[in-house]
């Protein structure tokens, strides 16, 4: 994990690829949870046996908007930014999912800095993010998500 307690710290990483987060395994009882939250019950995410007898992966996917909610789950654990008055998720741009998530797969996030602009004191950081499959070579997601820093000093 990769502390960051400044502008000057964060922005040395421009370029960089900043780290990789540790995996997490999606559970049905997670896709029945976000279906519930969103009211998305397709049922290629939460009828388990029509999934596996009619769907075209076998089994139950997780909302790709799921995926992309974990976000800041998996952030976290690449960077801790400290020193901080405020934390925004300013956005998520330009996601482009290549592979859907199947029920019990583990995912993990791959981070790096692509731009950082200081705006007269808050920090805008431009994240490129790879969401990986546990064993597939394509990854669930690319693309690039904003937080904006307001950082102590």
């Amino acid at each position: 994990m990769v502390t960051i307690h400044n502008f000057t710290e964060f922005e040395a990483l421009l370029g960089k690829e900043i780290g990789t987060s540790a995996w997490h395994t999606i559970t049905q009882e997670q896709i029945n949870q976000f279906a519930d939250a969103t009211l998305d019950h397709q049922w290629i995410h939460v009828d388990e046996e029509r999934a596996k007898n009619e769907g075209p992966f076998g089994a139950t996917i997780a909302h790709g908007y799921l995926t992309v909610s974990l976000l800041p789950f998996f952030w976290h654990q690449i960077a801790d930014v400290q020193n901080l008055k405020m934390e925004i998720n300013y956005s998520v741009e330009s996601i482009k999912f290549a592979q859907p998530v199947k029920v019990n797969s583990s995912v993990r996030l791959i981070a790096k800095l692509v731009s950082i602009v200081n705006l007269r004191g808050i920090t805008k950081a431009s994240i490129g993010v790879t969401m990986e499959i546990d064993g597939e070579k394509k990854p669930a997601y690319t693309g690039e998500v904003v937080f904006l820093y307001h950082f102590k000093d």
